[in-house]
């Protein structure tokens, strides 16, 4: 399980809590109006912000002290983090060693990594020469090899069209099952939280709320997600709990 134990953030004026428990295996989205966190809280369980207070844990052990990489993360980014001068098999290499000493099943893992996610015999492309979906396939195969139990996406496909980004998702979740992994994503698309997350955390207003069913929270949401969705709440609010 992934706790955020009483965790509060603080940048200069703005502050942002969050006290939440995510299954293991789980998938989440994260949603909520531009600058209320929602990439904090990924860089904040990826330990690239350090919280004033509370604790960070998986499974028990507490994170919240570690070095990004002692911790069983891995986050994409939008810009997919690809080295340019790197071909898209040295990239994904880097998943596996950072300093690409790879013997000959090392480089065969990498092959089969991309061929999982639909790039075989494209491992000597430079990123330049590769589509934004590809680019995105290529962060895929690099975390596939890392392997990690949390992975964490931060809108790594909101550039894409939305054929594509649906093709993305569902090449996520593929992986997610395969791998057994904790999914994070943020995203300002809804249809993106109904298409691969179980449940969604509403960040708003300071606030990261305990994650409550996509499909619950969709049909009844509480007044901060109607006015982020431009609709009106319906019900009594139940879903709110």
């Amino acid at each position: 399980m992934l706790r955020l134990e009483g965790v509060e953030i603080a940048q200069e004026s703005w502050r942002l809590t969050a006290d939440l428990a995510l299954e293991a295996g789980s998938s989440t989205a994260l949603i909520g109006p531009s600058g209320a966190g929602k990439s904090t809280i990924l860089n904040a369980i990826a330990g690239f912000v350090a919280p004033v207070r509370g604790r960070i844990l998986w499974e028990g052990q507490d994170l919240t002290g570690r070095s990004p990489a002692d911790r069983p993360v891995t986050l994409l980014f939008q810009e997919h983090n690809l080295f340019p001068h790197l071909s898209a098999a040295r990239n994904v290499g880097l998943g596996l060693r950072p300093d690409l000493r790879l013997g000959r099943d090392g480089w065969a893992r990498v092959e089969a990594a991309l061929a999982q996610v639909g790039l075989a015999g494209m491992g000597a492309r430079l990123p330049a020469r590769l589509s934004g979906g590809e680019r995105g396939r290529v962060a895929l195969a690099r975390a596939l090899l890392r392997a990690r139990p949390i992975l964490m996406l931060d809108e790594p496909f909101a550039a894409l069209g939305p054929a594509l980004r649906a093709e993305m998702l569902d090449l996520v979740a593929r992986i997610r099952a395969e791998q057994g992994a904790t999914l994070l994503m943020v995203s300002h698309a809804p249809e993106d939280a109904r298409r691969i997350a179980e449940r969604v955390v509403l960040v708003d207003g300071g606030r990261a709320a305990p994650p409550v069913e996509t499909a619950r929270l969709f049909a009844d949401p509480p007044p901060e997600l109607a006015a982020y969705l431009g609709a009106a709440p319906s019900g009594d609010g139940a879903a709110r709990d």
